[in-house]
């Protein structure tokens, strides 16, 4: 059998493609595009095994154009120029260009103008925000659109068409216990790249019955991916409850039991979650009680992620510990919900006049005053005017909390603005 797993199952046509509804769902844009034979150049970004190639693959297999790849790091100018002379022979070709946000000056100009004429569809691929990664001439001739991580519902329904899939799959019989299922959905962190190559490891590396079919345990998918089943259950939703005990174990400041739910990811080598959820906590859970903490926390993930394991548990160790023990404050959460939660209520109510961008002082509009007063001409850098939409203007959102010497100052200058509003008569 030739080729890999993942390459295999790579989707033949639109209705292949296995997550990703917000795009090529019935009604979405891209299946859209693709229905009315409309198609524009795009940019996919996401997470590694997400669905990028996926999805290029499946609207060259829809509209049955040519699909070629090409990685702006290690192809070379020549094979781009061949790749637009065969697109301009055969009238048009799909080209998944992968990490696109290192695609080199001289490429891009070579690039651009096939763009333009549309001799090329291009399906750009990468991992980076194009919004800060990719240059503003080739994203002002795409579409830009962001995948969302694929669930572990995603992930078994993937591996469930292999093994129904006689032809693209195996061509024997293979039997998967559903704990191993689980484990595999579970343990490749959304990535269905990594999940295929997991299952076809653990299937290709298991010695045949006198069948000819295989069966494969949890135990061989353990020593397939190098990894344990410690942090999962048998619906495949203890990993999630191992970050939520995590969560709570630190909010509730238990170090022991905080370091105890750490070390469970970190032995089932689950970085990525570990370093979203404790950036997460960081903010939510200790907030503005401790601000030096989310920098600590930032830049020692953001190293973590560099070096890898084993040696970011250390790294990690010391964001868990520092987390679990430092003051805790939800303030700055608590604040924006209610300030969602009365948007979402009142609609976007009209802006104060004197507010709105480009009516400055002395303006007038509508024969009325409008002037904007410049707190900073003020000697206590505040100047009584209205900031709240009039039917906002007693709302009050933010209550902070005493638990540390920066939200208590933060408390103490809220306090003197209120103070001055209520001698100017505004409460």
């Amino acid at each position: 059998m030739t080729s890999n797993l993942a390459l295999r199952m790579r989707p033949k046509t639109i209705d292949d493609v296995i997550g990703q509804e917000h795009l090529v769902g019935q009604g979405k844009i891209i299946r859209r595009m693709v229905e009315a034979n409309m198609l524009s150049s795009m940019i996919l970004y996401g997470p590694p095994g997400i669905g990028k190639t996926s999805i290029a693959s499946a609207i060259a297999g829809t509209t049955k154009f040519a699909f070629r790849t090409f990685n702006a790091t290690t192809d070379s100018k020549k094979r781009l120029q061949e790749i637009a002379e065969e697109a301009k022979f055969s009238g048009g070709l799909v080209l998944m260009l992968d990490e696109i946000h290192r695609l080199d000056k001289t490429k891009q100009d070579f690039l651009l103008p096939l763009l333009e004429n549309g001799q090329i569809i291009m399906i750009g691929a990468t991992t980076e925000n194009p919004f800060f990664s990719v240059t503003p001439a080739i994203r002002s001739r795409v579409q830009i659109f962001q995948l969302e991580p694929l669930t572990t519902d995603h992930i078994k329904q993937a591996i469930n068409k292999v093994l129904e899939d006689t032809e693209r799959g195996f061509d024997f019989p293979v039997e998967l216990d559903a704990d191993a299922l689980d484990f595999i959905a579970t343990a490749t962190n959304g990535d269905l790249r990594s999940a295929l190559n997991s299952l076809d490891l653990a299937v290709m590396s298991t010695q045949a019955d006198q069948d000819g079919s295989r069966h494969i345990t949890l135990d061989t998918v353990e020593n397939s991916l190098q990894r344990s089943y410690i942090t999962m259950d048998k619906d495949g939703d203890g990993h999630y409850d191992v970050l939520s005990a995590l969560q709570k174990s630190i909010r509730g400041s238990d170090v022991n039991a905080s370091l105890h739910y750490a070390a469970r990811l970190i032995e089932a080598g689950d970085l990525p979650s570990l370093a979203r959820r404790l950036t997460v906590i960081a903010y939510e859970d200790i907030g503005l009680a401790n601000p030096e903490a989310q920098v600590h926390t930032v830049t020692a993930l953001d190293a973590a992620q560099r070096i890898g394991f084993p040696e970011a548990r250390i790294l990690i160790a010391n964001v868990v510990i520092d987390l679990a023990l430092s003051p805790k404050s939800n303030s700055a959460i608590s604040a924006i919900d209610a300030a969602l939660d009365d948007l979402r209520h009142s609609g976007a109510l009209p802006i104060p006049r004197h507010l709105r961008d480009g009516h400055y002082s002395g303006s007038k509009e509508l024969g009325n005053s409008v002037d904007y007063k410049y707190p900073h001409a003020y000697p206590e850098k505040w100047v009584d005017q209205q900031y709240l939409p009039d039917k906002l203007i007693s709302a009050s959102y933010f209550t902070p909390n005493d638990t540390g010497k920066y939200e208590r100052a933060l408390a103490m200058t809220q306090d003197k603005i209120n103070l001055l509003k209520k001698e100017s008569g505004k409460s």
